[in-house]
């Protein structure tokens, strides 16, 4: 009798020991599943130019992101300097590096073919944002890239139907010599860029959809820069004086550089008589400053931290597995790998 008992307490003893070893286990496999899921996702953001205001903007809203999720996410952000050989020397290096997720704001948007082929080994969710690639074929084919962007026409439009208001509302402050003809400077982005030849083109074309007479004086490619669109206007003054009556910019930056222009030769100071309508898209702070002052007459607001949101939540879906779209209130637009972000007047 006292054998079995001794058996059973030995018994008892084993099992108890037993069951500690497996509560100490499933303890290390729960531990190790925290600690994977908590490891900060990698992503990698390859940006056009860090001096491109617009563009420098997402990156700040970017890293806001990043602090109200911290230990979730880290950003690291590379340059491609407005060079495309700069920025295939960046994604060159990448390609061996240990991102979850790459973000890519080209500067050839002829080279989404060459981004994708690059990172298709690794699998890994690509979001291309901002400058919409010339062909999207190619993100369809890899099945995990996906572009956000604006729809440029719309900006155009924006932009158009500003200087109609101010035609149909005060026609002798903006037609200067009262012959029913708008006469005007266009500075656009830059060459082959989808986004510039959309939005100077619709830009127009809501303009005369609304009965006003056009005049292009000169149309300028200024690559999106403040200091060259200043120098252009500074020369086209010398060259049209006051036969120009406005000036459609692709962007705020370009607007801004050509405010500055105007100022330097006493334009657009205060005077009614001595400005010259100067519209932009973007709508930064300093353009906002310059509309309320008068000195600009409107901005399209294209807003950066919805760029920087949206791209940062179809990365993370996609990374994780869900629809792309999921928890999102965008849609996708004919092509099923792209959506467009709303714009939004800004005018005096």
């Amino acid at each position: 009798m006292n054998i079995s008992k001794r058996i059973l307490a030995i018994l008892e003893i084993i099992f108890i020991v037993a069951a500690m070893e497996v509560s100490v286990c499933d303890a290390r496999v729960i531990a190790g599943t925290n600690g994977l899921s908590q490891r900060s996702v990698m992503i990698d953001v390859v940006l056009y130019n860090f001096k491109d205001k617009y563009v420098s903007l997402v990156m700040e809203n970017l890293e806001e992101i990043q602090k109200q999720n911290e230990g979730k996410v880290v950003f690291r952000f590379y340059d491609g300097k407005g060079n495309q050989s700069t920025q295939d020397e960046v994604l060159s290096n990448l390609v061996s590096d240990n991102a979850d997720i790459l973000m890519v704001n080209l500067v050839d948007t002829r080279a989404t073919q060459d981004v994708i082929n690059r990172f298709k080994s690794k699998n890994i969710p690509i979001i291309f944002f901002n400058r919409e690639p010339v062909s999207v074929d190619a993100l369809r084919y890899y099945g995990k890239a996906y572009y956000v962007g604006t729809n440029a026409k719309e900006a155009g439009e924006m932009q158009g139907k500003i200087i109609v208001d101010i035609w149909n509302k005060n026609r002798e402050f903006i037609d200067k010599n009262n012959n029913g003809i708008l006469q005007y400077v266009m500075l656009e982005g830059e060459h082959g860029s989808i986004e510039a030849r959309e939005r100077s083109e619709s830009s127009i074309g809501t303009i005369n959809k609304a009965g006003i007479k056009t005049e292009q004086l000169a149309l300028k490619a200024a690559d999106w820069q403040r200091d060259l669109a200043k120098t252009n206007i500074s020369s086209l003054l010398l060259q049209y004086g006051k036969n120009i009556e406005a000036i459609i910019a692709n962007n705020d930056e370009m607007a801004i550089g050509a405010v500055e222009a105007l100022q330097n030769n006493g334009y657009n100071l205060g005077d009614k008589n001595k400005t010259i309508v100067v519209v932009g898209i973007d709508a930064t702070a300093e353009a906002q400053e310059l509309i309320k002052k008068g000195f600009m007459a409107g901005s399209v607001m294209q807003d950066p931290y919805e760029m920087a949101e949206a791209s940062y939540a179809i990365g993370m879906n996609v990374f994780e597995g869900r629809d792309p779209l999921y928890g999102t209130k965008y849609k996708f637009d004919d092509t099923k790998v792209a959506i467009r972000l709303p714009y939004h007047e800004y005018a005096a």
